[in-house]
Parts: structure tokens; C-alpha cells; sequence
């Protein structure tokens, strides 16, 4: 078993509830949440980690000696790796500086001063004899009767035709078609104030996501549709294993109209980082809900904010089916 099934085991064989245990505890219910399921990405680094779990064994009475040496065998930090490697690679020989540098700056400075004595020399020899003297000469020679006779006069240049301007293209772009396919969640827990596993009826949860029309997750009944004043909303929070990018969610509800929901999607199962993303209002039946702009997340939460009434009179909450499309 691993570290989080042995801790939520325990949870479990003495009744308590994941808030029992961060009251005792004083570790948040998500932090708790997600070490039951082996993700240790909201506690923040290993120190911590190796203390949350010193923590909760000790509230559900489990030796937390074992439970360490396991996290530590399998989650060593790289950065201590690479620090004992460090402290082991011997330190890189410093280079000597060379003893002729002195004689090759000379070798230099002499070969500069050569290079301009040479150039100096060369203009002072051709200063005195600038070429074509004697053609420009002999022209001035030619009597003024004999350029007249046999000189032709030049045709003036025709000016340059405008090149014909490129045609612009009217047609639009065509635009870039994302592919889409349904996803398939990993698991469904019932949602509360509270977090994750403290919402209404979580033993039937996975119903919703079973793909059957016919089974279906019910909220607790209450005497209004706002929750009889005892709490802010209900719902069932989808759990996709790793992030995906989400574009629309199918959400098919049962009862009569009236529901009120929103989908919240994010990457830590905490209605305040989950962020809505869609809603709807006065909802029954096959609910529709497409999102503005896709989102990538882990997590999608259907949350409900009013409550459709019953034919007892009543007020609650069912939903028969959840499907969600985008890409993997």
C-alpha cells in the first residue's frame, strides 16, 4: 500500500472525517486531501511533507517511522543529489599565465610600425604622378572643329515604366480547427464548504460519471432552495488525474427546472482556487455549458448555488450524467 492509502485506511477504521483530522492536526483539509492521494504538490516541499505525515499518522494511530523511510526512498530530493555530487567533483586546475607575453606584444608593436612606414612610403612615390596625365593632355590637343564634327548627339533616356503594384488577396485566413474528444474523469467525490469529501450522499457520487442515465448522484434535500440558510452550495468535483484542457461540459439533471450551477475548473481542489468558469440558471435536464475560452486544469467542479424543487415539496439536487470534451 502506499502512503496515502494507509493513512486514509486508518482515517477510515477509526470514522473520522479528512476535517476531523485537519482539526487535529491543524493541516488544511486540501493539504490532507491530496496526501491521501499520493500528491504532495500543495505541501510546499519534502520537509514539510515528512511533517504532515509525522501528523496524521499520529492522529489515526499509525507509526509514522515507516511511512517516512518509504517518502524519503522514493522522493529524494535532486537538489541533494546534486550537492553531494558537488561536494565530490574536485576543483578545476587554475590555468598559469604565460611568460612570453611581454615578447609577443613587442613582436607586435614591431610589426605596426613596419606596416606604416611601407604605406608612408607608397603615397610619397605616387604623389608626384598622378595617372592619365598624358591622356588628358593629348585631349586638350583636339581642335575644337574636329569634336564638333564627330561628336553625335546622345539620346535622351526613356523614363523607367512603374512596375504593376502585386494584387492583394481578399480571401480570409482560414482559421485553425482545434480538434476535440470527450475526456474521461478518473473519479468523482462529493463537494462541500468544506472541500472534498465533505458534501451530500458521497457514496453515490461515481454514479455520475458511470456514463448509465439511469443511476444518478442526489444532493440531501433541504426546505428552500437556497439550503435552508445553512450553507453556500453543494456539488460533485470531478477528478481528471492530470491536467487537460476543457472546452464544454454535458451535464444531464433530473427533477424539475430551477437548478442554479456553476463549473469551476483548477489545479488544487479548493473551491477558492477553483475559478468559474461557465454557468447556467434555471436549469433541468441535458444542460449544455461551453466555456468562453478553453482552461487547462486537473480538477472540474460542478457546483450548485440554487436548489430545483421536488415533487415532495422539497428542494435538492440530482445529477444522472457529467460529460466534458477538449483535449488530453
Amino acid at each position: 500500500m502506499s502512503i496515502g492509502e494507509v493513512l486514509a485506511d486508518a482515517r477510515c477504521r477509526l470514522g473520522l472525517s479528512v476535517g476531523e483530522v485537519s482539526r487535529r492536526t491543524r493541516i488544511r483539509a486540501t493539504i490532507i486531501w491530496g496526501i491521501e492521494q499520493d500528491d504532495y504538490s500543495a505541501c510546499g516541499g519534502n520537509f514539510y511533507v515528512r511533517g504532515h505525515i509525522r501528523a496524521m499518522a499520529g492522529a489515526v494511530g499509525v507509526d509514522p517511522a515507516p511511512l517516512i523511510h518509504q517518502f524519503d526512498a522514493t522522493h529524494q530530493s535532486a537538489e541533494e543529489d546534486s550537492a553531494a555530487l558537488a561536494d565530490l567533483r574536485p576543483a578545476a586546475p587554475s590555468r598559469p599565465r604565460p611568460r612570453n607575453r611581454v615578447a609577443w606584444i613587442a613582436a607586435l608593436c614591431v610589426a605596426v610600425l613596419a606596416i606604416f612606414g611601407w604605406a608612408a612610403y607608397h603615397l610619397a612615390s605616387t604623389a608626384g604622378h598622378p595617372p592619365g596625365g598624358k591622356a588628358v593632355a593629348a585631349a586638350d590637343r583636339v581642335p575644337a572643329s574636329h569634336q564638333a564634327r564627330h561628336s553625335k548627339p546622345r539620346p535622351s533616356p526613356s523614363p523607367p515604366r512603374p512596375s504593376p503594384a502585386p494584387a492583394r488577396s481578399t480571401a480570409a485566413p482560414t482559421p485553425t480547427v482545434v480538434p476535440v474528444r470527450a475526456l474521461a474523469p478518473v473519479r468523482a467525490v462529493a463537494f462541500g464548504p468544506d472541500g472534498p469529501g465533505q458534501g451530500d450522499d458521497p457514496q453515490s457520487a461515481p454514479l455520475a460519471i458511470d456514463g448509465s442515465g439511469a443511476t444518478a448522484w442526489h444532493s440531501d434535500w433541504y426546505t428552500t432552495a437556497e439550503f435552508g440558510n445553512l450553507q453556500s452550495g453543494t456539488g460533485l468535483l470531478i477528478d481528471m488525474g492530470r491536467r487537460v484542457t476543457v472546452t464544454a461540459a454535458r451535464i444531464t439533471l433530473g427533477g424539475l427546472p430551477g437548478a442554479s450551477l456553476q463549473l469551476r475548473a483548477g489545479n488544487v481542489p479548493a473551491l477558492a482556487d477553483l475559478g468559474e468558469v461557465a454557468s447556467a440558471s434555471g436549469a433541468s435536464g441535458s444542460v449544455r455549458m461551453p466555456l468562453t475560452r478553453p482552461v487547462r486544469a486537473r480538477y472540474v467542479l460542478i457546483w450548485f448555488t440554487r436548489l430545483p424543487p421536488d415533487i415532495s415539496g422539497t428542494y435538492q439536487a440530482s445529477v444522472a450524467k457529467i460529460a466534458l470534451q477538449g483535449q488530453p
